[in-house]
């Protein structure tokens, strides 16, 4: 999850990367450093502002995702299972400075996911590359 902080009463600030991935193998994050964690970002192709709303009609068409929140630059879902309804929370935010969309898919509950977050991230990733939004992914 991004960590949020108060200023000035103003509400939620967003800070610049999502939280930590637990040492659990159950978490991908474009921001972790460890192999086992580490998803490359998705490379903005598009301009940003035309790019947005489409990675966002993209995320919603995973299957079984709801949308819990978001704002100009970030969103959060909720991803089920088929078959026992398990939670994973999606994460995406725009980074236009460097030119990608960072991403973190998490399992809620568990140890293993069996790859299910990684999945789903490289899912989006090529949904996203077929409507020519991003680049390819750097090895």
């Amino acid at each position: 999850m991004l960590v949020f902080s108060c200023s000035n009463g103003h509400g939620p600030e967003l800070q610049a990367t999502f939280a930590p991935c637990a040492d659990s193998p159950n978490c991908v994050s474009s921001d972790a450093r460890d192999q086992r964690h580490a998803i490359a970002p998705l490379l903005l192709k598009a301009h940003e502002k035309d790019a947005w709303p489409q990675i966002r009609n993209g995320v919603l068409t995973l299957p079984r995702t709801k949308l819990l929140s978001e704002s100009a630059n970030y969103l959060r879902a909720e991803c089920r299972s088929v078959v026992f309804g398990f939670v994973d929370d999606l994460e995406v935010q725009l980074r236009p400075e460097e030119g990608v969309v960072a991403a973190r898919s998490a399992s809620r509950t568990g140890y293993y996911d069996f790859g299910v977050n990684r999945r789903r991230v490289e899912k989006l990733r090529s949904l996203l590359q077929e409507r020519d939004l991003l680049q390819p992914a750097q090895p």
